[in-house]
């Protein structure tokens, strides 16, 4: 009988386990696109509704069909002994990727971007949990109806780039203690804070092609509530609206989900580009500009499978050739500074096979 519930637990763990690593995972998940998003509304907070409440700040969140849509700050009953760190855009290898926010014991690193309310680029310093109570910082946070508050003066910084990297982006690494923070165990998003976003998609006014970064709905006193007198306007874009040069599916492209910022680097969803596409392009090319190139004579010896001495190569050089089809150009994925294969120099004794071409970084 013993035997039996020990088992029974065992497994029952191994599930618990197996569902923690599910959500580790959906934490990182994300989407890239090919245009940056707009800056960050200029905007105030509303009262917070009550104790226990943690402030989440309004991001740009995108929809395939109609691009970028603004979700509204707002505040959640959080999680007791756990911070939010804000989702955020990040810039590498051609497009701007989306990390995913989540719940943890520290605050770890969101791209630099300063959301306000505490969230000016690293930490936070709207308030701290104090045993199973959350004490606000008074200086930086709208709170009015609460007794665990404090007060710490704040430095606050006009910036409202909304994105990480990149050109006009905040150039901005992780700390040690993000660092750390990043390997702790996160929890997803709350099921509130899901509708949340959802619901603000299905709002045609929350899109920046329709508010021009400055969104009727910038922030709310509880989520999914964007009526009554909790709901706050923005005051102004962050900055001049400019409208993509492409439309959204095109924006979209062949993005794939983006990977969790691990370490130093700023993963963000790396699309890694076929270069082994475009050296066989390369070489077909190479192969048919002339009969005295190395490149031609390594297609022609491959085609053979024959060794030739060096008189043996001067002696076809004389002999009409037929030249290879030419093959039809590969599809070129999106690479930044990407530099032609140059052709090896002929040698005199027999050519040896040609390096396979190392991964470009």
């Amino acid at each position: 009988m013993r035997t039996y519930r020990s088992v029974r637990w065992l497994v029952f763990a191994v599930m618990m386990l197996s569902l923690s690593a599910a959500s580790s995972a959906q934490v990182a998940v994300g989407i890239s696109v090919r245009v940056a998003p707009p800056a960050l509304p200029v905007y105030t907070q509303p009262v917070c509704p009550g104790p226990g409440h943690i402030w989440t700040p309004g991001y740009w969140a995108w929809n395939d069909d109609d691009g970028y849509y603004w979700v509204p700050g707002t505040w959640v009953v959080a999680p007791v002994g756990l911070l939010w760190t804000p989702g955020y855009w990040g810039w590498s290898d051609g497009v701007y990727a989306w990390h995913v926010g989540y719940w943890g014991p520290h605050i770890g690193f969101y791209g630099g971007v300063n959301y306000g309310f505490g969230y000016g680029g690293v930490g936070f310093a709207g308030g701290e949990w104090r045993g199973r109570s959350f004490y606000y910082n008074r200086s930086i946070t709208n709170v009015t109806n609460v007794t665990t508050v404090y007060n710490k003066t704040v430095i606050v910084n006009e910036n409202h780039v909304a994105f990480n990297g990149g050109e006009g982006g905040v150039r901005a690494r992780p700390t040690h203690e993000e660092e750390i923070a990043e390997h702790e165990r996160h929890s997803k998003p709350l099921d509130a804070q899901t509708r949340h976003e959802h619901m603000a998609g299905q709002n045609k006014q929350n899109f920046a092609s329709e508010n021009h970064g400055r969104p009727a709905i910038a922030a709310t006193a509880k989520p999914s509530e964007f009526k009554g007198k909790g709901v706050v306007a923005a005051k102004s874009a962050g900055a001049p609206y400019k409208a993509p040069a492409m439309s959204p599916k095109q924006a979209r492209g062949s993005s794939a989900p983006a990977a969790k910022h691990d370490s130093t680097s700023a993963t963000n969803n790396k699309s890694k580009p076929d270069h082994s596409s475009n050296t066989s392009n390369n070489n077909n090319t190479a192969s048919n500009k002339g009969n005295g190139s190395h490149a031609n004579n390594l297609s022609n010896n491959k085609a053979q499978n024959t060794a030739h001495s060096n008189e043996a190569h001067t002696a076809k050089a004389s002999q009409p050739q037929r030249s290879a089809p030419k093959s039809s150009p590969a599809l070129k994925p999106v690479v930044q500074h990407q530099s032609p294969l140059k052709p090896a120099p002929h040698q005199q004794s027999a050519p040896k096979a040609a390096p396979r071409p190392g991964r470009e970084r």
